[in-house]
């Protein structure tokens, strides 16, 4: 049977968690499991869990569904284990009622599985430190996520003002789970800002809005030029004092060495 133009009943459920997809039987003619044939399949047919006569029968069942099922019969609830993200979309309960002259569709119902995966709290990491002409290179990234997020940006706040920027978001999708891996990236300048920054990164989902923990970029104060003019003056003083030093003990050289006079009567 198709499932085209069936209005179904929406279900979400997590990654590696349990959904449930009812069967809504009101059963009004109380009947018993043991008068019945109670069956689920997805949109390829393929057979989820049926129980023949209130009993389990596996004959049907599709390999990827085995030993993944349950099934409540007070509630008519199908419980599918261990989600995976090939688990979404459609699935249909169908009860057949059983009678010596064959059987007879009484009841079924039409469920819409979105399969979801949160991903992880963004993570900001510096790929270089803040170089001589105030540039820092930063990235951030969040993992293991479903569906695909909507956008990826970097919020940088200081004390005067919040400035949102949108990266060039990087995706990569795993090929066994579907899962996604997500990163952007972003080279900062700021030469005329003297005041500590703070980053944030902010995933934005069709559910839900993550946000890193915030990253602080501190800006250290540009220290003042060495002042060398006492040195230099210190070091020509002590120049001065050694050659006037030197030149006083050569002069005084200079006199003991001259002859005396001497006078005869």
């Amino acid at each position: 049977p198709s499932f085209l133009g069936a209005d179904s009943l929406k279900i979400q459920a997590y990654f590696n968690e349990t959904a449930d997809l009812p069967c809504q039987f009101a059963n009004s003619q109380n009947l018993s499991l043991s008068e019945l044939v109670v069956f689920w399949q997805n949109q390829e047919n393929l057979v989820l869990n049926e129980v023949y006569l209130g009993k389990e029968k596996f004959d049907s069942v599709h390999s990827k569904y085995m030993g993944r099922t349950s099934f409540d019969p007070d509630s008519w609830t199908l419980r599918l284990h261990n989600l995976q993200i090939k688990d979404k979309g459609l699935y249909r309960c169908i009860i057949h009622h059983k009678k010596p002259t064959g059987m007879i569709r009484i009841h079924q119902m039409n469920s819409d599985l979105l399969v979801l995966a949160n991903f992880s709290q963004p993570e900001i990491v510096p790929i270089s430190n803040i170089t001589e002409n105030l540039y820092i290179n930063l990235t951030c990234s969040s993992i293991h996520g479903y569906p695909e997020p909507e956008k990826m940006s970097f919020l940088l706040i200081t004390k005067n003002s919040t400035t949102e920027y949108d990266g060039v978001m990087q995706k990569s999708q795993d090929s066994v789970t579907e899962l996604y891996d997500v990163s952007i990236s972003l080279s900062v300048s700021f030469p005329d800002v003297t005041s500590n920054m703070t980053t944030f990164c902010v995933l934005q989902t069709e559910k839900t809005r993550l946000l890193s923990s915030p990253f602080s970029i501190e800006i250290e104060d540009p220290q003042p030029p060495p002042d060398h003019i006492p040195w230099i003056a210190a070091v020509l003083l002590i120049i001065i004092c050694v050659m006037m030093v030197f030149c006083l003990n050569l002069w005084k050289r200079k006199k003991k060495k001259q002859p005396r006079k001497s006078y005869e009567c």
